[in-house]
C-alpha cells in the first residue's frame, strides 16, 4: 500500500499555494494534508486541483464542527458564500461543541446575511 507523503512545511506551502500547479500534483498535496489532519491547508490545493465537490463535502463537515474559519474560506474558494441558514447551523454547532467565539461570530454572519436579504428590492 502507497504511504501518503508528509505535507511540506509552512514555507514551501507558502510557495506552492502561490505557484501554477498541474491537478495531480495539487490533489497529492491535498491528500498529504488531509492525512495529517491540516484540513485548512488542504483546501487550497483542493480547490487547485478543481475538486468543488470535495471541497463542498468538507464545508459540510465544518458546519457540523461550527468552524466558522473553515466554513468561510471553502465559500470564497468555491465562489459560494454561506446564507443565513448555513451559518445558524454552524453556530448552533459551535454553541453545541464549547466554541462560543465560533458561535458567536456565526450568529454574527446569519445576522448579516439576513439583513441582506431583507434590505434587497
Amino acid at each position: 500500500m502507497a504511504k501518503t507523503p508528509k505535507p511540506p512545511d509552512p514555507l514551501k506551502r507558502r510557495h506552492l499555494v502561490e505557484e501554477t500547479l498541474p491537478a495531480p500534483r495539487a490533489l497529492a498535496l491535498a491528500e498529504a494534508y488531509l492525512a495529517a489532519g491540516q484540513r485548512f491547508d488542504a483546501v487550497g490545493f483542493l480547490a487547485k486541483a478543481g475538486e468543488s465537490e470535495r471541497l463542498r463535502a468538507l464545508r459540510a463537515e465544518a458546519v457540523a464542527e461550527g468552524d466558522v474559519f473553515l466554513v468561510r474560506e471553502i465559500g470564497a474558494l468555491i465562489g459560494e458564500e454561506a446564507d443565513a441558514a448555513t451559518w445558524n447551523a454552524v453556530a448552533e454547532a459551535a454553541a453545541a461543541a464549547g466554541k462560543e467565539r465560533y458561535a458567536t461570530e456565526a450568529r454574527r454572519l446569519a445576522a448579516a446575511r439576513a439583513g441582506e436579504r431583507t434590505r434587497a428590492p
